[in-house]
């Protein structure tokens, strides 16, 4: 009785050949002779087994790829030429779509796809040479999608933001492929604030949400914040690289009331002006303190007051901020005027004298 198994271990196909034979006390000789009959049989059995090696697009195997990279779009055609200047029993294309039948009398040979759908797709061309082991080279291949749709927005909030907080905008990227070679960028009008890259080697489509962490400002009220997501394909990808944008998220910000300054001296006169006008959102309410009549402007003329002290307090629901605007009289200003002017004259009489 003879059994033959194989064995897989590793990369490497090994063929071992094991015979079992069950010989009686009577027959030894003869099972002897068999046994050995057996085991010359299996070693020109194993010396005829095909030998193949694998290569990449730059090899020592006797076939040129023409391109040696591909690119393309889901969906989208293909062609690639492999030649060799070889002679040879046979050479052909293996792929899960558009595979060319081995072929004899041709020394180049095309393969192509009308309509790629293999999203994982691993081509390659061999050869059958005459003096050597037949040997295939494979194709570098990417399947590209662009994405569905990309949007952002804000993470467990609504409405206004208030200065000084924390808030989290999320950038969600449907159906792109394949991600290891997506670049999701973050942008405060046209400032690119943050950008985000991606590891993972899965061929098909996917979701990806990005999210992007930002402390409001008063400067940010009206800002807008955008994202984008990118696919660097490489120079056999398109030019410019693809690229998807979500629409801009416009940020509203409350901030409470903040003058610049505490104090502001200010000289009667028809043209000079107590400004209160400060910036807040929500706009602000105007008070002023030591008027004869309630104002609630926020811009006094300084000719219709009495010389002094006058205190403006802005507020709104945040907060409040108060200034305080010095009203000196026109009298103060012809001092100041007479005072220069002699000293001046006294300087140039010293010079004379």
């Amino acid at each position: 009785m003879v059994k033959r198994d194989r064995h897989i271990l590793g990369n490497t196909t090994d063929l071992f050949t094991v015979y079992w034979h069950h010989c009686s006390r009577q027959n030894t000789i003869q099972s002897l002779e068999s046994v050995h009959f057996l085991l010359y049989r299996a070693a020109l059995n194993e010396a005829e087994l095909p030998q193949t090696k694998n290569y990449g697009a730059q090899s020592e195997c006797p076939l040129q790829l023409d391109p040696q990279r591909v690119v393309v779009r889901y969906g989208g055609s293909v062609a690639v030429n492999c030649n060799t200047s070889v002679l040879h029993k046979g050479m052909g294309w293996e792929a899960s779509q558009g595979a060319v039948p081995m072929t004899r009398n041709q020394s180049l040979i095309t393969w192509r796809v009308s309509n790629l759908t293999e999203w994982d797709i691993k081509p390659f061309c061999y050869i059958n040479p005459i003096h050597t082991a037949q040997c295939q080279v494979e194709l570098p291949f990417t399947v590209y999608k662009t994405p569905d749709s990309v949007s952002i927005s804000t993470v467990y909030h609504r409405g206004p933001m208030m200065e000084g907080q924390q808030y989290v905008l999320q950038c969600d990227v449907h159906n792109v492929a394949p991600v290891q070679y997506l670049t999701v960028k973050w942008y405060k009008g046209q400032t690119l604030l943050h950008q985000t890259n991606f590891t993972d080697t899965i061929k098909i489509p996917v979701n990806e949400t990005v999210t992007l962490l930002i402390r409001s400002d008063r400067a940010d009220d009206g800002a807008q914040y955008w994202c984008e997501a990118e696919l660097d394909l490489g120079a056999e990808g398109p030019q410019p690289y693809c690229t998807n944008s979500s629409n801009p998220l416009n940020v509203e910000v409350y901030y409470k009331p903040k003058h610049s300054s505490s104090t502001e001296t200010i000289i009667q006169d028809d043209k000079d002006m107590l400004d209160c006008t400060v910036k807040a959102n929500p706009a602000p309410t105007y008070t002023w303190d030591h008027l004869k009549e309630k104002n609630s402007s926020s811009v006094l003329k300084s000719s219709e007051l009495s010389p002094g002290n006058y205190k403006c307090t802005a507020t709104n629901t945040l907060g409040r901020d108060s200034k305080v605007f010095i009203v000196k009289s026109t009298g103060y200003r012809s001092t100041f005027w007479t005072v220069l002017i002699f000293f001046h004259l006294l300087v140039t009489l010293i010079i004379v004298i």
